[in-house]
């Protein structure tokens, strides 16, 4: 399985996109600052998951998220209350 995720930095309230194939490893490496994108600018908390069987759909909705303001923005409205309750967690 691959996952499309959102987390939020604690510390700053400033959103990351990305793709993996293990969530629980990735969100560790953005929290230990394995991740240059990301490095320093946590703790991240993970506000928001999507599931896909296949690479190609997980790296498609990735790029959609990332490049068109739209889909975010829609996700954004769909998901607040995470995103409030995520800037909130203190790793």
């Amino acid at each position: 399985m691959y996952y499309v995720y959102l987390i939020v930095s604690s510390k700053t309230g400033v959103l990351y996109i990305g793709y993996t194939n293990d969530i629980k490893k990735r969100i560790v490496k953005h929290n230990t600052n394995k991740n240059f994108s990301t490095k320093n600018k946590g703790p991240w908390v993970l506000a928001y998951c999507e599931m896909y069987k296949s690479k190609k759909d997980a790296q498609t909705r990735e790029y959609r998220l990332k490049h068109y303001g739209q889909a975010l923005n829609e996700l954004k409205k769909r998901i607040d209350e995470s995103l409030s309750l995520a800037h909130l967690v203190r790793g």
